[in-house]
């Protein structure tokens, strides 16, 4: 089975990317992390995706008209760069998300939608293994 740190490499090969992870939202822990994270510490940006992904879901305004629509993304455009975040539904009753930085004069939001649509897909079909280096 891929790694967790396969799946972040696929996202780190996208032109214009700046760091990759993949955050459990139950918890607000990172299960893997590629590249750099805005701000510089780690667990702040997971805890900070978990809880952007939990705003957008869990509120009326964002709320689709029909039941059982949920968000499959995010993107906050800044000055300099694209934040997406991508949900990965499992089956064990926890929320995954992918999140990518992206340079905005380098980066292809396009591209980068498609790629990680293709990644969550993945990641719901086949769980990862454990990170590279980490305790099993």
């Amino acid at each position: 089975m891929p790694s967790i740190d396969n799946h972040l490499g696929r996202a780190m090969a996208l032109p214009g990317a700046v760091g990759a992870s993949l955050v459990d939202c139950t918890t607000g822990m990172a299960l893997g992390s590629a590249g750099a994270v805005p701000g510089g510490d780690g667990e702040a940006a997971a805890a900070g995706t978990a809880e952007v992904l939990y705003a957008a879901s869990a509120r009326a305004p964002f709320a689709s008209a029909r039941p059982h629509d949920a968000v499959e993304d995010l993107i906050v455009t800044t000055a300099s760069g694209y934040h997406l975040l991508r949900t990965v539904p499992v089956p064990f009753g926890s929320q995954l998300v992918l999140y990518l930085w992206l340079d905005r004069p380098d980066g292809n939001l396009a591209m980068a939608r498609r790629r990680l649509a293709e990644i969550a897909d993945d990641l719901m079909r086949t769980p990862p293994d454990a990170p590279a280096g980490s305790a099993a």
